[in-house]
């Protein structure tokens, strides 16, 4: 229980730490995010890959994979159709910062439920080194996340600690869906084959959905390729010296 409290509030206060570096500096060159997005995505697909997807059939049979992942794929897709994606189109949509705004926000804080859930679950599993994989790729994942909601902010003509503030708050609701998401896989066991595949369903639907087209969006895609390599390969041994 308290390795899970830990590892759910590292990988949910990554998010602050993404906004952080806005605090000193005004902006990110485009390539470098898409390098640090290409990472963040080839750690996600080495978490569901080597990590959920194995574990949820071996806790639930291939019945609770397939449904699991086909339900975290639906549910993710079902968020991005029905509430703005904080991306350019819509940081230009909301220039000032006003109720509609909060959209954004809400947004986040929705998107975060799932996420929580992921790790939850995963240090719920049987196998000890699973929740601490599954926390260190969510949180890869909240890193640019976390930049990309404070940039939003500040261009609404939100200070910056109250940016931060806002990002710390998104951050604190993927904590208590992780904790939620723990204890209810720990009491009712048959949920922890169909709560791992519905992580690793969510986790692949944000890399395809998401990561990837944003990270070959803007003349880098070689270096993001590499550097997707680069946190998959990462990941793997993260896996196999701790799981």
């Amino acid at each position: 229980m308290v390795s899970a409290l830990i590892g759910s509030f590292i990988s949910a206060m990554a998010t602050v730490l993404g906004a952080v570096p806005l605090l000193f500096v005004k902006s990110l060159s485009e390539k470098w995010k898409d390098v640090l997005v290409a990472f963040t995505a080839g750690i996600m697909v080495s978490a569901s890959t080597f990590g959920l997807m194995p574990q949820a059939l071996e806790e639930g049979g291939m019945l609770s994979l397939t449904l699991g992942l086909l339900a975290g794929i639906v549910v993710l897709d079902l968020i991005g159709k029905n509430i703005p994606e904080l991306d350019e189109e819509n940081r230009h949509r909301f220039g000032s910062f006003d109720p509609s705004s909060l959209l954004v926000i809400i947004a986040l804080f929705i998107h975060n439920i799932p996420e929580g859930l992921s790790t939850g679950f995963s240090y719920a599993s049987q196998n000890e080194g699973l929740g601490l994989m599954v926390a260190i790729s969510i949180g890869a994942q909240n890193m640019p996340e976390g930049l990309i909601l404070a940039v939003f902010l500040i261009n609404s003509n939100v200070s910056r600690l109250k940016a931060l503030l806002i990002v710390f708050l998104t951050g604190i609701m993927e904590l208590v869906s992780a904790v939620a998401g723990y204890f209810a896989a720990s009491y009712i066991e048959w949920m922890i084959g169909y709560g791992l595949a519905f992580a690793a369903g969510a986790m692949m639907f944000i890399v395809y959905k998401e990561l990837i087209p944003e990270s070959h969006g803007h003349g880098y895609e070689r270096p993001s390729t590499y550097s997707f390599i680069a946190g998959l390969l990462i990941m793997v041994y993260i896996s196999y010296f701790f799981g």
